[in-house]
């Protein structure tokens, strides 16, 4: 297994910055309408790009992740997916030119909710324009041209990320020559819509969330570790908390004493990785993604689900789902695999048993690392 700490970790600073240059006439077209004057895009690359720029792949973060996705010359800390990035791997960077950049409207140097808007002086808060997976899409096909790519060997994606890389396929037909979708969907199911409707609302109801114009020293920070802590449980599977947990106790150093504190080992859990990841994230960037995921589905690219996939024009997918996940159920991957096979797409799916839940892909190097590395040697063939 992948170190979690790795995994979980959450690096706000990126090593390349880039403000778009090819934007239409008056910025960035958001799809419910809207618009950036600006974008810069905070990312990181490695390997080369071939003289003939044909080797490039675009990873597409989940909502969590910063642009730091693995090691690199210019910063030596590991990233959240250093299993399967880097010299020799499953996503060689000794043939492969890979790139990974940090959300639109996220927080680790993209422009989101915190930045300021060239327009006013200020920063957008609240008032930043209705974001969608599309527009994550899009950013990244806008940086992908800054950075002479005009047709990217693979996208690769997992979670929100999956479905920023079929976003990306049917928006720009003809310009991937493979895509690799990891627990992603075709449309939010009521259970996850449920979750992080609550997620989001528990962070409004922070007082200091203030309609969403906080500031840096009165954030709503309870409300944003509550919503973590929500996520957190969504994220893995209730066989590998009983494991990994069972119903350990803290130690009575670590206890408080106080009535109705944490006393299990789950609960320290939660408050650790809540608090890490509070410390490092924007609030109003957690809401802007969140509900970015929820809109998101393929059938608003056409008559129907079908409709929409049928807009992509690629040489080969490979789906992959986890049998445990609950967030994005292997269920789902099938539907994405079963309507591009239908629609003329040809497709691989593998389905991952795993006890890590959602999250799987970010720590069970041992099942993922083999079936992405197999699917792009063979896209080299």
């Amino acid at each position: 297994m992948a170190d979690e700490e790795n995994a979980y970790s959450f690096t706000t600073a990126a090593t390349r910055h880039i403000t778009l240059a090819n934007l239409p006439p008056g910025g960035m077209l958001m799809w419910r309408g809207g618009r950036l004057p600006e974008v810069t895009l905070a990312y990181e690359c490695w390997g080369e790009l071939s003289s003939a720029a044909d080797n490039a792949i675009l990873i597409f973060t989940g909502l969590s992740p910063s642009a730091h996705a693995a090691s690199s010359p210019q910063d030596q800390t590991p990233g959240w997916w250093e299993y399967m990035i880097g010299p020799g791997k499953a996503i060689d960077t000794e043939r492969f030119f890979v790139v990974c950049a940090n959300s639109l409207g996220g927080c680790y140097g993209s422009t989101g909710p915190s930045s300021i808007n060239p327009e006013t002086g200020q920063s957008y808060g609240a008032e930043f324009p209705d974001l969608t997976v599309e527009d994550i899409a899009s950013s990244g096909y806008y940086l992908m041209r800054e950075l002479g790519v005009e047709k990217i060997h693979a996208a690769v994606g997992s979670s929100m990320g999956g479905m920023s890389s079929i976003a990306y396929a049917m928006q720009y037909p003809g310009e991937i020559e493979f895509l690799i979708s990891i627990s992603a969907a075709t449309r939010a199911l009521p259970l996850t819509i449920a979750l992080r409707s609550l997620q989001r609302e528990i962070i409004r109801s922070d007082p200091a969330w203030n309609d969403g114009h906080y500031t840096d020293d009165n954030r709503p920070v309870s409300g944003m570790s509550l919503a973590r802590k929500l996520g957190l449980v969504s994220y893995r599977a209730a066989d590998e908390w009983n494991s990994k947990f069972d119903r350990s106790r803290l130690p009575p150093e670590k206890l408080t004493g106080k009535r109705f504190e944490r006393e299990f080992e789950i609960e320290n859990y939660l408050e650790y990785n809540a608090q890490k990841f509070v410390a490092s994230f924007d609030p109003n960037s957690y809401l802007y993604l969140s509900r970015a995921m929820d809109w998101f589905d393929i059938a608003e690219h056409g008559a129907s689900v079908s409709d929409g996939m049928s807009k992509l024009d690629v040489s080969k997918a490979l789906v992959v789902g986890v049998t445990t996940d609950i967030l994005f159920p292997s269920r789902q991957q099938r539907e994405i695999a079963d309507v591009m096979q239908d629609t003329g797409t040809d497709v691989d799916y593998v389905e991952i048993d795993s006890v890590n839940g959602h999250d799987a892909f970010l720590i069970d190097d041992q099942h993922f690392s083999p079936v992405v590395k197999k699917f792009l040697d063979e896209s080299v063939a």
